[in-house]
């Protein structure tokens, strides 16, 4: 019988352990969120759902994270629409549940595509704007204005082409490219 009761009190302290270290994890995550550009409630529950063992509904992450039902609803949308969350039909439940993207290399990669689409796109379609209406002014201020836009388009459009082809890599070839590049 002692065993047993040992067992359990492992078990308990484990699960303690794991819930406090979880909820770290779900706060440090939510402070990287702005660098991804999402915001923190988002990333916490992007954080919360992908270690998660089971799918999860709205009400599960209102009280895991003490937010409101608006807020939650919002940002699991806003998720789905990222390609970060799923949702799932579970036999016999009438509530929507939700579960995460676990493999890390295509997080990596959604981020990726998503932050170019939102962000990378938008400022290529200024610089080429700037460029177009520049292109062809005399005035040695328009000339230098035009330069440094075309040298801007050029990077930027560089850049996003590398990411676009890291990003379509199998993560095996990845990770030796980078090593190469890294060694």
């Amino acid at each position: 019988m002692k065993i047993v009761s040992d067992e359990i009190r492992k078990f308990d302290a484990e699960k303690v352990a794991l819930k406090a270290t979880r909820e770290e994890f779900v706060s440090q995550w939510g402070a990287l969120g702005s660098q991804w550009g999402i915001n923190r409630t988002m990333a916490q529950i992007h954080a919360l759902l992908m270690t998660s063992h089971e799918a999860l509904t709205t009400d599960d992450v209102m009280e895991e994270l003490a937010i409101s039902r608006g807020n939650a609803h919002t940002n699991l949308k806003e998720l789905i629409a990222w390609g970060l969350v799923r949702t799932v039909v579970i036999r016999g439940e009438r509530k929507e549940f939700f579960e995460a993207e676990k493999d890390v290399w295509e997080i990596a990669r959604t981020v990726a595509r998503e932050r170019k689409r939102r962000e990378i796109e938008p400022a290529l379609g200024v610089l080429r704007e700037c460029m177009e209406k520049s292109r062809g002014w005399e005035s040695p201020e328009a000339r230098a204005f035009f330069k440094q836009m075309r040298q801007l388009e050029e990077f930027v459009s560089f850049a996003s082409k590398v990411a676009d082809q890291v990003s379509g890599m199998k993560h095996g070839f990845a990770v030796q490219l980078a090593a190469k590049l890294l060694g």
